[in-house]
């Protein structure tokens, strides 16, 4: 889930090798099976909600959000995806969510047609979706039981490489165990994703930073003192 561009880490971060995309674009690229590549703008909107579901998408390069609106206007960003990830399969005839690009995109694109053909093509879906319920499964966890700091801390970590999580080495020097983040999301939608209002989402940063948990650089920057504080606070422990 791609919300910032990895930044540069301290020295002592250490390499990161859980938490990346079973389907990266490398292994399971819809060209395979004669799919179509599409470049979207930032915030291009690929299909909406209530749509003909006619096709598949694997996301190659940049960021998307998938969210549903309530009839009173109100939205709940669902998930945001980053690249290997595989969206647009919907359990009728129509696409049950709107998918947006948070950045530029590049983007395959495959007729249903073609899925229902090849056996190859069902088993490499098989195995893509069942690590995308997985995160939605801790995304429900987040929604259902965690606080607003819990919250917006497990937001963080998660765009952290290779830390956090089972198999978590921890930072190879504890003196430097900083990290920088790029900004994708505004904070009315990062709100939207944790289920929080932007209030909230601003007083809890406002708080870390307080705390010395975080430095905010710039609207779309910010900088994770030392990561494993963070961790603490991400209710995981």
């Amino acid at each position: 889930m791609a919300y910032f561009d990895a930044g540069t880490p301290g020295q002592g971060a250490a390499p990161r090798m859980t938490g990346a995309p079973i389907c990266t674009p490398s292994k399971t690229s819809f060209s395979e099976f004669g799919g179509k590549a599409v470049q979207y703008d930032t915030h291009a909107v690929i299909y909406y909600e209530g749509d003909p579901a006619k096709r598949l998408y694997e996301l190659v390069k940049g960021s998307v959000m998938l969210y549903k609106l309530l009839p009173d206007g109100r939205r709940q960003v669902v998930e945001v995806l980053r690249p290997g990830d595989i969206f647009g399969l919907a359990g009728s005839n129509e696409n049950d969510c709107t998918a947006e690009t948070l950045t530029n995109a590049e983007i395959q694109e495959i007729d249903l047609k073609q899925v229902e053909r090849s056996d190859a093509l069902q088993r490499t879906l098989t195995r893509c979706l069942t690590n995308q319920m997985r995160v939605l499964h801790e995304h429900a966890v987040l929604l259902g039981r965690k606080s607003a700091v819990e919250r917006v801390a497990s937001f963080l970590m998660h765009l952290v490489p290779d830390r956090g999580g089972v198999g978590c080495v921890g930072p190879i020097d504890d003196s430097d165990d900083g990290f920088d983040l790029r900004l994708h999301m505004t904070r009315q939608e990062i709100a939207d994703y944790l289920g929080l209002t932007i209030e909230t989402v601003s007083r809890v940063v406002s708080d870390l930073k307080r705390r010395g948990v975080i430095r905010v650089d710039r609207a779309d920057q910010i900088h994770l003192n030392k990561v494993c504080s963070l961790c603490q606070m991400t209710g995981m422990h």
